[in-house]
């Protein structure tokens, strides 16, 4: 049974959508209900990070929350579709830091990511973000809905329920789609090691 939590966000989202109140307001109030949440899965991301990152769990979700609150042209549908925005801004911020450091290091600062548990690829298969950002973009070109799948799932620490909710999917479609990306990318990532 879904918490009233969530059933509160999902008005709070309705009610933006319908314009009938402050959505600056109201966006806060949804933000606040998801917040922990949110701290959480960066703290998750935060952790496969290297350990002289120097972005921290609270500012990523601040980044998030600032780029998410002017959102104009975004139909906010319920806690889902929230989560997946939430997980498409953290990816980009993340690699736009790396793309920041990279570049003030002149190459040498690329962010190392290590994704063992989310990916069950067996060893711990470290990559950097940008590297990861390339793959998902090459998969998108391929399949866009597995990639969807990865970013919501990596980057959004999503269940497969509510992935297939936002993709408007049934949850074994989404498990396909994270069984074959995972395959995929340790090839991709296996193929870059060799080359």
């Amino acid at each position: 049974m879904a918490s009233p939590r969530k059933f509160e966000i999902t008005d709070i989202l309705l009610t933006i959508q319908s314009g009938e109140v402050d959505s600056h307001k109201a966006f806060d109030r949804a933000f606040e209900i998801v917040y922990d949440e949110l701290r959480q899965i960066a703290s998750h991301l935060m952790q496969l990070e290297r350990a002289d990152h120097t972005l921290q769990p609270t500012a990523l979700v601040h980044e998030a929350y600032l780029r998410l609150v002017d959102q104009s042209r975004v139909e906010w549908n319920d806690r889902a579709h929230f989560l997946a925005l939430a997980a498409r801004a953290m990816r980009y911020i993340l690699v736009d830091h790396a793309r920041r450091m990279a570049a003030a290091k002149r190459g040498g600062g690329w962010q190392r990511v290590t994704l063992s548990g989310q990916l069950g690829l067996g060893e711990k298969p470290c990559f950097e973000v940008l590297e990861l950002d390339e793959i998902l973009s090459k998969f998108t070109d391929m399949d866009e809905r597995m990639a969807r799948v990865v970013e919501y799932r990596v980057f959004g620490g999503m269940t497969a329920k509510d992935v297939a909710h936002v993709l408007g999917v049934t949850r074994q479609t989404v498990h396909n789609d994270w069984r074959v990306a995972k395959v995929m990318l340790a090839r991709e990532l296996e193929s870059r090691s060799t080359s």
